[in-house]
Formats: C-alpha cells, structure tokens, sequence
C-alpha cells in the first residue's frame, strides 16, 4: 500500500504549509500531489511556490496562479505580482491542469476545481447533478475516462461524499481554511498505478498552526487586502461572505 498525500490552496501561508509538511513527514509520507493556488491572499506567496517546488511530485494550477500571471492595474495582484518574480510567475504559468492516474483498480483525477475549468465552483450543498458533473472528462483532462474517485481544492471547504461506487472529495485549503480554522489536507492509500481492485482509503486531516505568526507575518510585510486576510484566518469565515 502507498500514501499520497494532497494539499491545495496554500495562499502564501507559510506557517500553515510548513505544519501540514511536518505533519505529512511525522507519517513518513514521501510523496505529496499539490491541486494549485499556491499564491495570493497570505504575505508569502514566493517562499510558498519555492517551497512547494522543492516537495511536491505534481503541482497543477489553480485560478490564483493563473490570474497572478495576468497584466492587471489591481494593486493587490500587482504586489503579489512583485513579490513573485519573473521567474515563479513563469514557473506558475506552465502548471497543467489535472493529475490522473489509478489506485487499487480506481481512475483517479485530481484537479484544483472542475473537470472544465479552474474556475467553475462547485460546493458539497450544490445541486446532485453539478457534483455528479466533476466526474466527467473534458478536453483539459488527460483522458477521456470518466472517473471513479474525484479530489479537488478551490473551495477551501473539505468534504468527502460517496455516489453508487463513486467518491468525491475536496483536500480543503492549507492556508486559508474557510470551515475551521486548522489546515486542512488529505491522504489517499491504495496500490499506485494498479488497476487491479484492492483496499483504497480517503482520509482527511486537519493541523493546527500558529495563526498569530501568520498574521505578524502578512502585517510586517505591508501587505493588502490585510483587514480582510486577518478575518478569514481568525474566524474561518469567507471574506465575501452575507452572513
């Protein structure tokens, strides 16, 4: 049996990222998928994509590391923007899309949203027939199979639900967990590469981090949108949010 573990939406949190890597090493898990957003929001967005570079086997991108690489006059991605370099916003331009591959007789796709775009948005409360849409193909994933097992990000919400013989999950976020206020990550267990049925798990686990330093950090470095920032990572509460 092998682990795999998956994390997703890091947004330049670095105290979060590196309590769910040490975490990740106390399970003597070597090898770690990452499903995008790596950048924006939190005060590190370069550390972070360095970071993730130097641990992770597969990074795919999220909407965050696509509009980063945009031209923008939005001060706030402009200072994401020069805080990243040449070099990083380069490096993030070129992730793919999906990770496919099976585990223990399951195609497995992981992606940062959908199947059809790193934006589209699909929530655990959404109509049965948007979820059960996550496990079709599309012309950006790499096959054209449809799925059995579906893990995403995006939504910094993790969840795991079962539809006749098919599961669906989301990772949660590292560093900007909109539920409660710990990261969140999962970890898949199976026989990799193996299309033979055998035992397969979904576990997801939350780490507690210090989001004091988090918030020290992202102040010392004159970061923007600051206010809002502090909010999601005090109350796990979406800075958008009505309620």
């Amino acid at each position: 049996m092998e682990r795999i573990a998956i994390i997703s939406d890091i947004h330049g949190n670095i105290p979060a990222l590196q309590a769910v890597l040490q975490d990740i090493k106390l399970r003597n898990i070597s090898r770690i998928f990452c499903l995008g957003d790596l950048i924006g929001k939190g005060p590190s967005s370069d550390t972070t994509v360095d970071l993730v570079q130097k641990t992770c086997e597969i990074v795919i991108k999220g909407n965050w590391d696509e509009y980063i690489t945009k031209t923008s006059d939005h001060n706030t991605v402009i200072w994401h923007q020069n805080k990243l370099g040449k070099q990083r916003l380069e490096y993030l331009s070129k992730l793919p899309f999906s990770i496919e591959f099976f585990m223990s007789g399951k195609f497995i796709r992981l992606f940062h949203a959908s199947p059809r775009s790193i934006y589209e948005r699909i929530q655990p409360w959404d109509s049965l027939e948007q979820r059960l849409s996550l496990f079709d193909s599309s012309q950006y994933c790499q096959q054209e199979l449809q799925a059995d097992v579906i893990g995403y990000g995006d939504i910094h919400n993790a969840y795991i639900q079962n539809f006749s013989g098919k599961s669906l999950f989301n990772v949660g976020s590292v560093g900007n967990p909109l539920e409660i206020t710990q990261a969140s990550y999962a970890i898949l267990e199976g026989q990799y590469d193996c299309k033979e049925p055998s035992a397969i798990s979904i576990q997801l686990i939350r780490v507690p981090y210090d989001i004091e330093l988090s918030i020290k950090q992202a102040i010392d470095e004159d970061m923007p949108s600051l206010e809002a920032y502090i909010l999601e990572l005090r109350t796990a509460r979406y800075r958008g949010s009505k309620n």
